[in-house]
């Protein structure tokens, strides 16, 4: 009897360690392929169909991304594949001042670390992720080898976009605190999300600030930008340690964000000046 409590004893313990093995080894890699869209507007009426080509060309880089996400259970890292501008062979380095840094999230602590660098000094932005409110639907497709079911939220647009910058946002900074003193204060524009998720691949992730439903997430929708999977490997031969990066002045999304604002502001001025001499 003693000697086949021991025996189960052992067998319970291998089953627990072989669990916890897994779970730590477990891990996934998906590759996305992020396309926008750029309305040129009153300005674009102007021109030629020859000159909308070459300012398309000149901002292929900005308009076209891959994205790479690896992920285990808990944790995922999230990171652009940084490409030359296509047409002189360099980095984009305006754009890289607003682009996404290296994104850490955390689903079981609730826990967003993201690397930002912003005219060479270094940022480290930890917050909460962005809580979303998923509406599931019936609708599925096939992406790839995947079955995958719809879902639409409806997210603050400034959480989709803290890290980047556009003149209008600064526009819209100077009208909201021209409007701070209205009774109702300024309305929050909303961004509509559609997302594609297989719970064939069972964990609560997805590509930049989209998280949360019962499968992997290989397509979004969000404004004008569209992000699909190209490519998955589960449990792949090279395995990277997932984890948050450290370096940099620790700060929460918000207030990066105004850091932004206010330099850009302050660029603004100071442009406004140099003219006025």
């Amino acid at each position: 009897m003693k000697a086949l409590l021991i025996k189960n004893s052992l067998l319970v313990l291998v089953l627990l360690l072989s669990f916890s093995s897994d779970t730590q080894e477990f891990q996934g890699k998906a590759i996305y392929f992020s396309k926008s869209t750029m309305e040129l507007g009153s300005w674009g009426a102007r021109m030629s169909e020859a000159q909308k080509k070459q300012i398309m060309a000149r901002l292929k880089n900005r308009l076209e991304k891959t994205y790479v996400l690896h992920f285990n259970k808990e944790a995922s890292v999230f990171y652009e594949e940084e490409k030359l501008d296509a047409m002189s062979g360099a980095t984009d380095s305006w754009g890289k001042n607003f682009a996404r840094g290296r994104q850490f999230k955390n689903v079981k602590e609730n826990a967003l670390v993201q690397s930002q660098e912003f005219y060479g000094k270094k940022f480290l932005v930890k917050d909460k992720l962005q809580k979303i409110d998923w509406k599931m639907g019936k609708e599925s497709k096939q992406i790839g080898q995947y079955t995958c079911f719809k879902a639409m939220a409806t997210v603050p647009s400034e959480e989709l976009s803290w890290y980047d910058f556009s003149w209008g946002d600064l526009q819209n900074a100077d009208s909201k605190e021209n409007d701070s003193t209205d009774a109702g204060g300024p309305k929050i524009k909303m961004t509509l999300v559609e997302a594609w998720y297989t719970p064939q691949i069972s964990v609560a992730h997805g590509p930049a600030e989209y998280w949360g439903l019962p499968g992997l997430i290989l397509e979004v929708s969000a404004g004008n930008t569209t992000m699909l999977c190209s490519e998955i490997v589960m449990n792949p031969n090279e395995k990277i340690k997932i984890e948050a990066p450290d370096k940099g002045k620790i700060i929460g999304k918000m207030d990066y964000r105004e850091t932004i604002i206010e330099k850009m502001r302050e660029m603004r001025d100071n442009r406004g000046r140099s003219r006025g001499r």
